[in-house]
């Protein structure tokens, strides 16, 4: 049975139930010596309890779109078919230009929560070794004939740890937002992609490459990206390719932009962070080399330094101890072309949630309306 949906969430509530009912039917009936009563008894309570907290549970995972399967749950699910050592620049050698199209097959979003019209995919990444699946969201104006030439931006999707890659579809519900907006002019169409992140069993990637262990950063940054290209009207340079994060996502989101400004031009991070080693399971973290490396002060810093600051706009939110530091520190290093809009959340608007970052939807796609172009 799938650890998401109704069928579990039922089952879950008709256990509750019946864990309740046993003590009140079978508490004075059970024969037997004392010591056997009191076992049983105790067992009936433990049931209780097991149940009780399975239902909370399967009311927040499915709310926050947590974990999508036990695999995810137990850590014993791996997405990863190899892990070479791809170099700086995560293409092992290979030129993208050089790479034959990876069409797809995509069917409707197996989960209903994520709104109509998301579609899915099941994706090997052949430069990254990771397999996962990818759900895209096509603007209204997609199909109409008027835009029939036109290739669209991008919006890369990024969630927190652990996090679904149908969380932002569903429990931010970015495109019922975005939708109404797109149609009245307020925001410019976007090709939304929300790929899977929980590659690693039992750990967060930082969205970084490491040999051996997983290929994180080629996974999003080339493989994801590609395949859209390949199978959508869909921008192909910087300028129309832009990263939304929250929590670890808005981590990876700053941390992928600034390492790839051939790629990005924008980045969207709520309520992130600089320092990997702030997420307790971040792979990038627990590595001295990667978590310098992988902090995008680091990556701006030594850019500046390079002489080469990167084309990059972000805009960064979040509440005093949440996000907000992370943001001024970034926007002190900040050189032209390198822009930071950074924006302070009340600490009284929600904390760490999602009703904080589904609030800013709207807003986040308008900033970005002034960054891309198809």
């Amino acid at each position: 049975m799938s650890l998401t949906g109704t069928p579990f969430f039922l089952t879950s509530i008709l256990l509750l139930i019946v864990a309740f009912v046993l003590p009140f039917a079978l508490w004075g009936r059970i024969a037997g010596p004392p010591l056997l009563r009191s076992l049983a008894r105790l067992l009936m309570l433990l049931f209780a309890q097991v149940t009780a907290i399975t239902v909370v549970f399967v009311m927040v995972n499915n709310a926050n779109n947590l974990y999508d399967t036990w695999g995810d749950l137990l850590g014993t699910g791996s997405h990863i078919e190899e892990a070479q050592n791809l170099g700086p620049d995560g293409m092992g050698g290979r030129q993208i230009k050089n790479e034959p199209k990876q069409l797809q097959r995509f069917r409707p979003a197996d989960d209903p929560k994520v709104g109509p019209g998301v579609q899915m995919t099941d994706l090997r990444g052949r430069i990254s070794g990771v397999q996962g699946e990818v759900y895209v969201w096509l603007p209204p104006q997609y199909n109409d004939p008027a835009y029939r030439n036109r290739k669209f931006p991008v919006v890369e999707l990024l969630p927190g740890y652990p996090g679904s890659a149908k969380t932002w579809l569903g429990s931010l519900r970015v495109a019922d937002q975005v939708r109404p907006l797109m149609q009245n002019g307020q925001v410019k169409p976007y090709i939304l992609v929300s790929p899977r992140t929980d590659v690693f069993p039992g750990a967060d990637t930082g969205c970084v490459n490491i040999p051996g262990k997983v290929n994180a950063d080629s996974w999003l940054t080339v493989d994801v990206r590609k395949m859209i290209v390949d199978n959508f009207r869909a921008g192909e340079t910087a300028d129309s390719w832009a990263l939304a994060g929250y929590s670890a996502g808005a981590h990876c989101a700053a941390k992928l932009a600034l390492s790839h400004p051939d790629r990005y031009r924008a980045a969207v991070a709520m309520s992130g962070y600089n320092d990997p080693a702030l997420e307790r399971d971040s792979l990038a973290g627990k590595d001295p080399k990667l978590r310098i490396e992988s902090n995008p002060m680091h990556i701006l810093k030594s850019a500046n330094a390079a002489g080469r600051p990167p084309r990059t706009a972000l805009y960064v939110s979040g509440a005093a101890g949440d996000g907000y530091q992370a943001g001024l520190g970034l926007r002190q290093f900040a050189s032209f072309p390198t822009t930071v809009d950074v924006h302070r959340i009340a600490s009284d608007a929600g904390g760490h949630t999602m009703k904080v970052w589904e609030h800013q939807v709207p807003q986040i796609f308008r900033w970005l309306g002034m960054q891309l172009r198809g």
